[in-house]
């Protein structure tokens, strides 16, 4: 997100978590978990209006060549959701872009360092991994007209956590989304 201040992202309609009595955040983000994890439930379980025209891709559940730290990574970023976002925030302390998001938590749970851009990230070295091959911890990219202007991390089933825009927080979303899956550029495996 090195280019862009402004909201370029849309709005969520998946309900975001509510701070308990105390201001705690625990339930929301249990529930966020067993759903990434298990890839069920969420508002699109409870579909009132039909599916979308547009078929659905098959998002890839390939395991990862590393299943440990793709778990860390996963539970690190799963960890996150609700934390705010903040142009060209990198801990959870400051908030987070999206690339600072991928930084922090590839840095934090494996001492990997990957570049700061979005840009960045889909240049480093390394095949493109086509839609049903994806695995956890690949990072899911997207853009429009050839530029990269957004990354997240894939957790499986479809799903990704990322930190959208400007007066959101970290979420997360479904590849298939109408704005995530018509933006989808492409995927990288940063774990071999």
């Amino acid at each position: 997100m090195a280019t862009m201040k402004a909201a370029h992202y849309p709005c969520s309609t998946a309900p975001t978590p509510s701070a308990g009595r105390a201001g705690i955040r625990i339930p929301a983000l249990l529930i966020a978990m067993t759903l990434a994890l298990t890839g069920c439930g969420g508002p699109e379980t409870v579909r009132r209006d039909p599916p979308p025209a547009r078929p659905t891709r098959d998002w890839g559940n390939t395991p990862p060549a590393d299943p440990a730290a793709a778990n860390a990574i996963l539970m690190r970023a799963i960890g996150l959701v609700g934390t705010p976002y903040r142009y060209g925030g990198n801990t959870p302390e400051s908030g987070f872009d999206c690339s600072g998001l991928v930084n922090y938590v590839f840095r934090d749970m494996l001492d990997l360092r990957l570049p700061r851009t979005s840009r960045d990230l889909a240049a480093i070295q390394g095949p493109k991994i086509a839609p049903n091959r994806l695995a956890a911890a690949d990072l899911v990219f997207f853009g429009q007209g050839g530029e990269i202007t957004h990354v997240g991390i894939y957790v499986g089933e479809g799903r990704f956590v990322h930190a959208p825009r400007t007066g959101g927080t970290v979420r997360l979303d479904r590849l298939d989304g109408p704005y995530w899956r018509d933006h989808y550029t492409g995927a990288k495996r940063v774990l071999d």
